[in-house]
């Protein structure tokens, strides 16, 4: 058998942070990326919108309810059966889309989003633990923006193929090839989520480990949850994860509401593009501005705060203009006659329509403001703490309450709430969250290596990191005896080792 761990190809390493962050950025394009480019045509690509809510409310009621218990679930099982088992959900819903599509069948689409919920959850918290743990605390900014770019290429990818099928049609819905073209891409998320590895087989460019064992008793990890929900941190940012995904019931309407079946294609591939754009902005402000830590932080807030504020400003100014009731938007129609049944049918702009250039822009920016925004949320987690076990309980406890937050919101929007409500709401939350996450991360610290254990290659005997690639400089064992125990004249392994991190090697 392949020791992965073991592979090196001049200085990249398999076991390093970046290629693992990298691996679960393939694993989630192939599924999570695809799904999103789905959910950026609209209605789930049909004309269905009050099913395809309903599905989304399911689908993120029980998100929600296992999010709160998925990061335990990682702990237990560990980070690659967890993930793998987030993957399978995906393709049942896409499969789901497409029996609809040709039989009909709504009560397969509604079990599949509930299904979807809950391995989801699992999928997010194997993968907030791998991201937020395995780099070192100067790269976990830019750990987002490689994750973030790489997953949001699978929205971009998805987006390319239902364009390519859809680019000559000019029917509501998108056909059942685009379907079929996403649950094959989805199917092969399950097999190479087995490629990333366990956090004892990563080491980091300065030589430490994430983590020495890979599992905790199920005893010890509920004890553990229930200090989470108690901490102070978590319970401020309750606001910003609820608000995190309270939009998309929103934006999803609209984008259904407004543009005909070619053009919510094209308008999921730009979202796609406006969400890797935020990703890289964010991740730049909180790992390369000249400050330290809680600096780069607190300026990474003020930034997202300034961005939605004009983001959501703009949406709010073109929100005035239609209702749900709207046949005719800025002048041009968005139903007609259809001649068959003689009834208003909804057509929507194409986007060879002058007027709709605008609104495909604004879709387009608030994913920019999308990414800086979960960025953020991301970077003020792994600010807290190194501790792989504690990141997947809090990837697991965010997700939870964002999903809560979306289906509240995509219940909402199944009772066809008037639109303007629905900005103003998601505007508001997003603007009481963010003060509250600034004053979480006043009180960080500029590195937590100096209050949480660090192991070091060099601390552990030969036979623990056997056959491992090793970065430069160091080696495994170096400071243990024959018998594995640390020598006397051994330099011991120091907590306080924020300037050494600081400038240590990337990789």
């Amino acid at each position: 058998m392949v020791n992965l761990a073991a592979i090196r190809l001049g200085a990249a390493r398999y076991n390093s942070p970046w290629t693992q962050v990298v691996i679960l950025g393939f694993v989630t394009f192939c599924s999570v990326g695809m799904f999103s480019a789905v959910s950026g045509l609209g209605a789930g690509g049909t004309q269905d919108a009050q099913l395809s809510d309903t599905a989304n409310g399911v689908l993120y009621g029980c998100f929600a309810v296992m999010g709160f218990f998925a990061g335990s679930v990682n702990n237990i099982l560990g980070p690659r059966l967890t993930l793998s088992l987030g993957t399978t959900g995906y393709a049942l819903y896409i499969g789901s889309l497409w029996a609809f599509q040709v039989h009909g069948t709504r009560w397969f689409l509604i079990l599949a989003g509930a299904i979807l919920g809950i391995t989801a959850a699992l999928l997010w918290a194997a993968q907030g633990s791998i991201m937020m743990a395995y780099p070192l605390e100067k790269d976990k900014g830019r750990s987002f923006s490689v994750f973030w770019t790489l997953f949001q290429l699978g929205t971009l990818v998805g987006a390319a193929i239902a364009l390519g099928i859809e680019a000559n049609s000019n029917l509501p819905n998108v056909s059942t090839g685009v379907y079929l073209a996403f649950m094959i891409i989805m199917l092969t998320a399950i097999f190479t989520s087995w490629l990333l590895l366990p956090p004892h087989l990563i080491v980091r460019g300065d030589g430490t480990v994430p983590l020495l064992e890979d599992a905790i008793s199920p005893k010890e990890e509920f004890k553990h949850l229930g200090k989470l929900f108690k901490d102070w941190r978590m319970i401020a940012l309750f606001p910003m994860f609820f608000s995190s995904n309270y939009f998309y019931a929103y934006q999803g309407a609209i984008t259904q509401f407004l543009f005909n079946g070619r053009t919510r294609a094209l308008v999921s591939l730009l979202t796609g593009l406006g969400s890797i754009i935020g990703s890289i902005l964010i991740g730049v402000i909180t790992d390369r501005l000249p400050f330290n830590r809680r600096t780069r932080a607190l300026w990474g807030c003020a930034f997202v705060l300034l961005l939605n504020c004009v983001i959501w400003a703009s949406g709010l100014g073109f929100q005035v203009q239609f209702s749900r009731d709207s046949t005719v938007v800025r002048g041009v129609p968005i139903a007609a006659i259809d001649p068959a049944t003689g009834e208003m049918a909804h057509t929507g702009w194409d986007w060879t329509v002058g007027v709709a250039a605008g609104p495909i822009i604004l879709m387009m920016a608030y994913y920019i403001a999308d990414a800086a925004f979960q960025g953020l949320a991301y970077y003020t987690m792994s600010a807290i703490t190194n501790d792989p076990f504690k990141l997947a309980r809090m990837a697991g406890y965010y997700k939870g309450v964002q999903s809560a937050g979306a289906a509240i919101s995509f219940g909402m929007d199944a009772v066809k709430t008037p639109f303007i409500g629905e900005i103003l709401l998601s505007w508001l939350l997003l603007l009481v969250s963010l003060p509250l996450c600034a004053w979480v991360l006043w009180y960080t610290r500029d590195t937590n290596y100096d209050v949480e254990k660090v192991t070091r290659v060099e601390d552990i005997s030969d036979g623990g990191v056997d056959g491992m690639a090793m970065p430069e400089g160091h080696i495994a064992g170096e400071h243990t005896n024959n018998t594995g125990a640390l020598e006397k004249d051994a330099p011991q392994v120091e907590t306080k080792t924020s300037m050494t991190k600081e400038h240590a090697p990337s990789e």
